[in-house]
């Protein structure tokens, strides 16, 4: 089948899974990345090699109508990371799906992960559905994965099960079966939106018992959390912690070793191993 992939190297395991399975690129659509959190290295590389047009800009009904002219409308548009939504491909494309990593109806929005360990999911998913026209993350079900998460899950951890999680899914399932499973579609009824994640969520707070501040820690991983360490305010990378009882204000520096800096919490203890008062982002746009 000819498709257009959407999407940079966060899903970008399922434009190489579907070249993989048989399918012929014809486009790809993907958007400017920070080179940090987002790329598009990969993708970029595998349209290049497959010698076909790469679109920086957000998807257009002109964008659509020069591919259904081209092609017809046997093809399909594969989406997966793609922050923009995408109307008019009806009558263009015969099927357009998305791929999110939530089990829907579950934490539609754009970018459930950070939650989905704050507030300790034990089974999470990646899912494939229609794509739809008036909202992000509604059409009907085409295919779901879902797996259980771990107590001690990381940001970086569960990123690497949902992109694992996605490529099976584009190269079974949906590389495989896509237009018997169009037909079988099964709408996701009320669901939930979650929207994207604030400093206020990614901010620590040291009146909390240790385990939800090293959750939080967890959830954001190498994205960073904020916190307060004395009258600096501190992007961490890394902590770690335990219980123990002490008379220590939360958020007192208890104790430093060169920069390792452990902080009182209201029932122990919270070490800091990898911070900065300057946030990856800033860093890097100041060393260029």
């Amino acid at each position: 089948m000819k498709f257009a992939f959407a999407g940079i190297d966060f899903l970008g395991g399922v434009f190489e899974a579907l070249i993989g399975a048989g399918w012929t690129p014809v486009k790809l659509f993907t958007r400017p990345c920070d080179g940090i959190y987002d790329h598009n290295d990969t993708v970029v590389a595998q349209a290049r090699a497959a010698r076909i047009p790469i679109q920086l800009s957000k998807i257009q009904q002109a964008d659509l109508d020069a591919l259904h002219a081209t092609h017809g409308r046997d093809w399909a548009l594969v989406v997966a990371g793609y922050p923009w939504l995408i109307r008019g491909w009806r009558g263009k494309a015969n099927y357009a799906l998305n791929l999110h990593p939530s089990p829907l109806p579950t934490g539609r929005g754009p970018y459930p992960l950070f939650r989905a360990i704050l507030d300790g999911y034990e089974t999470w998913g990646v899912t494939a559905h229609v794509l739809a026209e008036n909202g992000f993350d509604t059409g009907d079900i085409l295919a779901q994965e879902i797996f259980r998460t771990s107590a001690r899950e990381t940001h970086e951890s569960l990123l690497a099960k949902c992109q694992m999680s996605a490529t099976r899914l584009a190269a079974g399932p949906l590389a495989r079966d896509l237009p018997n499973r169009w037909k079988r579609a099964e709408p996701q009824g009320d669901g939930s939106y979650w929207a994207r994640a604030s400093d206020a969520d990614r901010t620590l707070d040291f009146r909390q018992d240790v385990e939800p501040i090293l959750r939080r820690v967890r959830a954001f991983g190498t994205v960073e959390t904020l916190a307060r360490l004395g009258d600096v305010r501190a992007f961490v990378a890394e902590a770690h912690g335990w219980t123990e009882a002490h008379d220590h204000a939360p958020g007192t520096i208890v104790h430093r070793h060169r920069r390792h800096l452990v902080v009182a919490a209201r029932d122990g203890f919270i070490q800091i191993l990898r911070w900065s008062p300057v946030s990856v982002i800033d860093a890097v746009q100041l060393g260029r």
